[in-house]
Formats: C-alpha cells, sequence, structure tokens
C-alpha cells in the first residue's frame, strides 16, 4: 500500500515526501507544477496533473490504482491572502473545485485516509488570542473560505462512506527541514523579509498600534519539518482510529511578534535591517496563536524547533537558493 500526496513537488509537500520516503513508506506525487518543480521530489514517481482538469478524477483513481494507494495527503492548494481577494472564484475553482475532482477519485479508487491541508485563516479575526478547534470559523478571505469549504466536504463525505480525514489547520509556517527544500517563493514573513533585504528593500510591517508588547502583530511560528512531522502523525492516527473526521491545529502555543522575527533574521544573518511601518491591514488580529492541546493529546505531536531553528534554517536555505552555500 502506498501513499499519494497531491501538491508534493511545491515547499511543504517536498518535505513530507521526503520523510515518507525515508521511512520507507511508498510514494506517489502528483502535482501541476505550477509552483512546485520536479527537483524537490526524489525516490518518488510524479505524476503531472491539474486537478481543476475536467478528466482530473479519472486520472486521479487510475494513478492511485496504478500504485495500490490507500490514502492520500492533499497539500495542493493556491494560498497567496492577496491573490484570492482579487480573484476569488479563480480561487474557489482552484482550491474547491480541485478537492471535488480528487474526493471523486478518493471514491472510485476505495481510498480510506486523507488528510487534508487547511488553515488558521479558517478563524479569521477571532476576539482571542489563543484559539483552539472548538472556536467558531469565520474566514475573512476568499482563501480562508475555501479552506473552510473544504473542510465541510470532508466532514460530509466521511459521514457516508469508509473514508477516515483529518483536516490540519497550519498557522505561520517557516524555515527549512533541508536548505534545498526552502521555501522558494516569498509568502511568509521570514522569506519577505528576506527577500526584501537581498534586494537592498526594508522590511515593511503592517502596524506598529497593535495591543501587544512592541505594537506589532503577534504570530504562532512553526517549523515546516515540524509540520510535515505533522502529517505522518495524523496519517498514522487514521490507520488505527475508526473517527470519520478531525480537526487539528498545528501551531505551538508560543509566539513571537513581527519586530521579534525581524530581530532574529538580522541576528543569524548579520545585518542591519530598519523596518518600514505602514498602516496595519484590515481584518488583521493583534495575535493569533494556536493551542495545540488536541494535536498533543491525540496525536502525541507537538512542535519541537524553536522560532531560532526556524530562522535560521531558513536563512540556511536562502543562502542556498542565491548561490552562498
Amino acid at each position: 500500500m502506498s501513499v499519494l500526496v497531491t501538491g508534493g513537488a511545491g515547499y511543504i509537500g517536498a518535505h513530507v515526501v521526503r520523510l515518507l520516503v525515508e521511512r520507507g513508506t511508498p510514494v506517489v506525487v502528483v502535482d501541476d507544477l505550477s509552483t512546485g518543480a520536479r527537483d524537490r521530489v526524489s525516490g518518488a514517481p510524479l505524476e503531472a496533473l491539474d486537478l481543476t482538469d475536467a478528466r482530473a478524477a479519472d486520472r486521479l483513481a487510475d494513478i492511485a490504482r496504478a500504485h495500490d494507494v490507500d490514502a492520500i495527503i492533499h497539500l495542493a492548494a493556491k494560498k497567496q491572502v492577496g491573490e484570492s481577494v482579487m480573484r476569488p472564484s479563480w480561487y474557489y475553482r482552484q482550491n474547491v473545485g480541485g478537492l471535488v475532482n480528487v474526493l471523486d477519485a478518493v471514491d472510485r479508487a476505495g481510498i480510506e485516509r486523507f488528510v487534508f491541508s487547511s488553515s488558521a485563516a479558517v478563524y479569521g479575526a477571532p476576539d482571542r488570542a489563543i484559539v483552539d478547534e472548538t472556536v467558531d470559523p469565520r474566514p475573512i478571505n476568499p482563501y480562508g473560505e475555501t479552506k473552510l469549504v473544504g473542510e465541510w466536504m470532508l466532514r460530509d463525505v466521511t459521514r457516508v462512506g469508509d473514508l477516515r480525514a483529518a483536516s490540519l489547520r497550519y498557522f505561520n509556517v517557516a524555515g527549512a527541514g533541508w536548505p534545498e527544500l526552502g521555501d522558494p517563493q516569498a509568502l511568509n514573513l521570514v522569506t519577505i523579509v528576506l527577500d526584501r533585504m537581498e534586494r537592498g528593500e526594508r522590511p515593511v510591517v503592517f502596524g506598529r498600534d497593535f495591543d501587544t508588547p512592541d505594537g506589532t502583530g503577534i504570530r504562532d511560528y512553526v517549523h515546516v519539518l515540524d509540520l510535515a512531522e505533522a502529517h505522518l502523525a495524523a496519517l498514522d492516527h487514521l490507520r488505527h482510529d475508526r473517527a470519520g473526521y478531525a480537526v487539528f491545529n498545528v501551531g505551538t502555543g508560543t509566539s513571537a511578534s513581527v519586530l521579534e522575527v525581524i530581530r532574529e533574521i538580522e541576528r543569524v544573518s548579520g545585518r542591519r535591517l530598519e523596518a518600514e511601518f505602514v498602516e496595519r491591514r484590515e481584518g488583521d488580529p493583534a495575535s493569533l496563536i494556536a493551542d495545540p492541546t488536541r494535536i498533543r493529546t491525540e496525536l502525541d505531536w507537538h512542535g519541537r524547533r524553536s522560532l531560532r531553528e526556524i530562522v535560521a534554517s531558513a536563512w540556511e536555505a536562502h543562502r542556498h537558493r542565491v548561490g552562498r552555500a
């Protein structure tokens, strides 16, 4: 039996695939290569496929049967909040339409376990700093909405069949497990700051008047390798647990402000960074921190790597990418 990883050639997916390969689990990767790259995947076959294609469900079911797949980790999705605001219908087509095709393939191929890449964006801007999975999801952008719709779909599918599924609500993912697997896109705070630093530009900080110790937003940062390990923990849990559907926060329960992250980047890079402060973005909460009690209790998972390790690994990956390793 094997595991099919959609989006396995991307930033998070490549870490998940490498961990599965390292523990001897047969893996097949499905990726449209729009943001992923073949050279990020080793030790596993890769099938290029656009999951929104009209024939994607048939093709995916054929791939699953050919590789004796009994579990799927579904990471393939678009994830830029700003882009989702500008192109909402396209985001629904990509993230919701793609998942519909994957779930059709799951039904046809008789797949029994499913791990879904969700997001803390489903919470929106809650009225509390620390959130557990009982907090009512109220996303404030189309990206978060597509993730919540995906959760609803999985919940409903597991009610009427044999599929067992888990949704992982990621908090702020950063770092690199291996330098060559660093995030190739500047989409999180750490990589955005490193990218601007490389171009000789000041890091931009949205808001300095939040009700926090230094006035900047506070978030929960999780190392991408810890996140990848959470996917394997969820996969193993679904093998033994007969419950149909569950949701888990993937965060550390600790936090750092934007300025604290920038100071850590200064420390590892040896460069002085002078932030440019601009108006806060509408809907940004002052603090958003995971309560990881459920995932620690039920999956025996916890984030083991510190902010210092996250930033240091991201810096090494950045140096690798720009040819300074």
